[in-house]
């Protein structure tokens, strides 16, 4: 294996592999577990020693830049990264790439060319798809409100943006009630919905755009038992029972095993001085309760994380 001096500089002691950071907006949510398992596995395959680190919170980009600029510090020989912000992040990654380290780029965008890949949902026709399901549940009529993650995170940004579009264009019966924030708080979720509901005791529906707002939306509603259809993005197996049991119509799912695989997978081609493909739609599909149980859907759902994170390479 052909590997750069910067590789060379930046491999692990004991075993000689080169060590690649991989760099989640967070760790706690079962989205950032599979990517790492993904990313374990294409470190298996390519030889790579993988250093996960994250920050606590989801929307806290000064820890996030903290992580990357440790690791430019260690000379690793790559950076693979889902930015918190598309423009705070712009500076550190640009660094590391002057300094001979490539980074990849997954799962939300950066405002930045001097990147290796981008492997992420195409995350603006997601969130049509989720608009497309709301339009036929609501029957195209009734009030719609959002609950978002954070401004400035351009996956989910893309997502509103997406069902916002959708909604406008193709269903003019349904009054969009504007997009309210969670900032990655579960706590900060359950109340806005709350409070669209107090708001407007006609609400029809929610469209829940990442997990954290998707489980605040669920727990109002139950809570609540108001009769409030969701439409959810990013799945968890109490979120998928919710939606078993109704309280949820449907969600729509990303492959995070993937998106980790893939960016990982083309910093290691990287480092062998091959050509990774410089830009990935990791997928996105809608699973309802009759359809989760399908082989092709339980294997984007549930695949086997457990045999990565708990191999050698996950400890």
């Amino acid at each position: 294996m052909a590997l750069s001096a910067a590789s060379l500089a930046a491999c692990n002691e004991a075993s000689g592999n080169p060590v690649v950071g991989v760099v989640p907006k967070g760790t706690s949510h079962i989205f950032w577990q599979t990517v790492h398992a993904g990313a374990l596995k294409a470190g298996a395959e390519y030889g790579l020693e993988i250093l996960w680190n994250a920050p606590q919170s989801e929307i806290d980009s000064s820890r996030q830049i903290s992580i990357v600029e440790t690791m430019i510090a260690r000379r690793v020989a790559g950076i693979v990264l889902a930015p918190v912000d598309e423009e705070a992040l712009v500076n550190v990654v640009e660094r590391a790439v002057d300094s001979g380290i490539p980074v990849a780029i997954f799962d939300s965008a950066i405002r930045s060319d001097k990147i290796l890949t981008f492997v992420a949902t195409d995350n603006y026709e997601a969130g049509r798809m989720a608009a497309r399901r709301m339009g036929e549940i609501l029957g195209g009529e009734g009030k719609v409100g959002v609950i978002g993650f954070m401004p400035g995170s351009a996956s989910t940004v893309k997502r509103e943006q997406g069902f916002v579009d959708e909604i406008a264009e193709n269903h003019p019966g349904i009054e969009m009630l504007g997009v309210r924030f969670n900032m990655a708080d579960r706590a900060k979720a359950m109340a806005e919905a709350e409070n669209l509901m107090t708001a407007h005791p006609d609400l029809a529906g929610l469209y829940a755009d990442n997990e954290s707002s998707f489980d605040g939306a669920v727990r109002a509603v139950k809570q609540r038992g108001a009769d409030v259809r969701i439409v959810g993005m990013d799945a968890s197996d109490e979120l998928i029972e919710e939606m078993r049991a109704g309280v949820a119509d449907s969600i729509v799912v990303q492959d995070p095993m993937k998106m980790g695989y893939e960016s990982t997978k083309a910093m290691g081609q990287h480092l062998r001085g091959e050509q990774p493909t410089r830009e990935m739609d990791s997928g996105a599909y809608l699973i309802t309760a009759e359809n989760v149980d399908m082989p092709e859907m339980q294997a984007v759902v549930a695949p086997d994380i457990a045999k990565w994170l708990d191999g050698p390479a996950g400890h």
